[in-house]
């Protein structure tokens, strides 16, 4: 690689090229992709209690047994898909885990019916713009922040299971809403690249 893991944050250095790809391009970058962000909730909840490395070496996975994280398609999924994907070797296999998939695609519905887009909620709690937080020794990465404990609880009136506080801050970090990257990290740099929410399409 060109550039060297000392220009990273450390959690991306001495590690799988998938997790170096996934610090250099996806994590932090700002995202108003309903899909996108809904895998993201999908994906951090399936992590509680596991490393970030394990998800990611799912993630195919997940996104093949969740429709590609087609928000109105999980939204349907029946007991009969929940066993289907219980069975399936390729996600975590935890029921909790994967039925809260189902029901956070239902609050995820509803919360696109009362706001116009899960996008406009979720970043109404960072005041629709990436809180920057360059990270360093004197200024470390917290487990949690107010903001991320608002959306916790916001989401959980919606219905939203495995969001707590903690899972909603590294949510936050992951697409963007928080700009966690190290102060001498060579992906702070690129933040600026906004991931878009894709043009609706008329009826």
């Amino acid at each position: 690689m060109a550039d060297t893991d000392a220009t990273r944050c450390s959690w991306a250095t001495a590690t799988t090229d998938a997790m170096v790809h996934y610090h250099d391009t996806e994590w932090g970058v700002p995202s108003r992709d309903d899909r996108h962000l809904f895998e993201m909730l999908v994906l951090e909840g399936a992590q509680a209690g596991l490393s970030w490395s394990t998800i990611l070496n799912k993630r195919e996975g997940y996104r093949a047994l969740f429709a590609d994280f087609d928000i109105e398609k999980v939204a349907r999924f029946t007991a009969k898909d929940i066993e289907r994907i219980v069975g399936d070797a390729r996600v975590v296999r935890n029921r909790m885990k994967i039925e809260s998939a189902v029901l956070n695609a239902r609050a995820v519905q509803q919360i696109q019916a009362e706001h116009g887009s899960f996008a406009s909620f979720v970043w109404s709690f960072v005041g629709d713009a990436p809180i920057d937080t360059p990270r360093s020794a004197d200024n470390p990465t917290p487990a949690s922040t107010p903001e991320s404990d608002e959306l916790s609880r916001a989401l959980k009136k919606y219905g939203c299971k495995f969001i707590g506080t903690t899972i909603c801050y590294a949510f936050m970090q992951a697409t963007g809403m928080v700009n966690d990257h190290a102060v001498t990290c060579q992906a702070r740099q690129k933040i600026k690249t906004k991931r878009k929410a894709p043009a609706k399409t008329k009826q």
